[in-house]
């Protein structure tokens, strides 16, 4: 790789504000200053360095965030400098292209999987997988007896065709764990609807295989163990 690109993609600069950086003899390779920003250097064991500081790399990096209300899934809140994106909530990242894999509404807490790895974000995310994932749901008043039956049999929700059949276990009359294996616009809150229901409270609980730890608080994040990973890489929803 490039040193100005793995620099670049390490989070210290644009490509020229790193080439910049390399031409000023603040960049060392193997304890040589380097100052050629097409140099190739191995991301794997050369060892660069930003004056005394090692550069750290990561080719994917992976985070398990609890995401709070009022945090937008996105890595840029277009401009108005007034949103705080989900993105900005991890701190210790290393690259810069991280993203959400998927999306949960500005009021919706809960699982949100932080990644720059687009494979696995696409396997996870196209419509044509059904992916499974839960919800945690509460309602402004109880449902009728049969009222979850037929949301699992799939409703109109005023799409082109009804929702997908889902799973749905009762806890009390007025909240549920709810399984899609959908991700249609604002489609949880537009089921319940269907039965004059108003969704209070939404967390998302799993996506696939991917669990949301109990002991993140709201806003809090971890990165995922390398059995979440290798996990997630070995998911196929096709056959579960």
């Amino acid at each position: 790789m490039r040193l100005d690109k793995f620099l670049s993609e390490t989070g210290n600069g644009t490509r020229s504000e790193v080439k910049k950086l390399i031409s000023s003899c603040g960049v060392s390779v193997n304890g040589k200053i380097c100052r050629d920003p097409s140099a190739k250097i191995s991301e794997e064991t050369d060892d660069v360095r930003i004056g005394a500081a090692p550069v750290r790399y990561a080719r994917y990096e992976y985070f398990m965030l609890n995401k709070p209300q009022g945090v937008i899934s996105a890595t840029r809140d277009g401009g108005n400098g007034k949103e705080v994106c989900a993105t900005d909530l991890i701190r210790d990242k290393i690259r810069k292209d991280l993203f959400p894999a998927g999306r949960l509404d500005k009021d919706t807490e809960g699982l949100l999987l932080i990644t720059n790895d687009g494979g696995l974000a696409h396997r996870l995310l196209s419509p044509k997988k059904h992916v499974d994932k839960t919800y945690y749901v509460e309602l402004d008043a109880g449902m009728e007896h049969d009222a979850a039956e037929r949301l699992m049999a799939g409703v109109d929700i005023g799409d082109e065709k009804p929702t997908l059949p889902c799973g749905i276990r009762m806890l009390t009359d007025s909240s549920c764990l709810i399984t899609i294996r959908e991700g249609r616009y604002h489609q949880i809150k537009r089921m319940f609807q269907t039965e004059g229901r108003t969704v209070t409270y939404l967390k998302r609980l799993t996506m696939g295989p991917l669990r949301l730890d109990e002991k993140l608080e709201p806003g809090d994040y971890r990165r995922l163990t390398p059995e979440e990973i290798k996990t997630l890489e070995s998911f196929d929803s096709d056959k579960k």
